[in-house]
């Protein structure tokens, strides 16, 4: 199911409650929203569809592979940063924000399994925006 873009500022900063097995629906629906949008979209988290739970689903932009991510957490980061120009699908213009060139992600998959992965450059800094999402930061 696709599901409608939540522009509301006030409600994009709330935080998100963490994601159980009862929430795969959502994963699968914000999979195929991310999908229906990959033209001018390559990462979201659930609150960009209304609702506060902590998953994401991007674009792997090495690979090509849709990634869902149940209660995303960065466990490690490199001392390398830059500053990068984002767009959000749920709020209008080009901001900066200073990203990490690596990060360590812990997860779990769609079968809740925990995962933990390496990434680098823009598909890290797709998952660093998406995790923003769900502790109510906007860029």
């Amino acid at each position: 199911m696709i599901s409608e873009i939540n522009h509301d500022i006030i409600l994009l900063q709330k935080t998100s409650e963490p994601a159980t097995e009862k929430d795969l629906w959502v994963a699968k629906n914000l999979l195929e929203t991310l999908q229906a949008h990959e033209d001018r979209c390559v990462g979201m988290a659930a609150n960009m569809i209304g609702i506060f739970k902590r998953i994401i689903a991007f674009v792997d932009i090495d690979t090509g592979s849709h990634w869902v991510m149940l209660n995303p957490e960065i466990i490690k980061t490199s001392k390398e940063t830059y500053l990068a120009q984002e767009q959000c699908l749920s709020i209008s213009g080009i901001r900066q924000t200073r990203r990490y060139r690596r990060i360590k992600v812990r997860y779990q998959d769609e079968h809740m399994n925990i995962k933990i992965k390496t990434f680098h450059d823009r598909t890290a800094q797709i998952i660093q925006h998406e995790i923003d999402h769900c502790n109510g930061i906007l860029i």
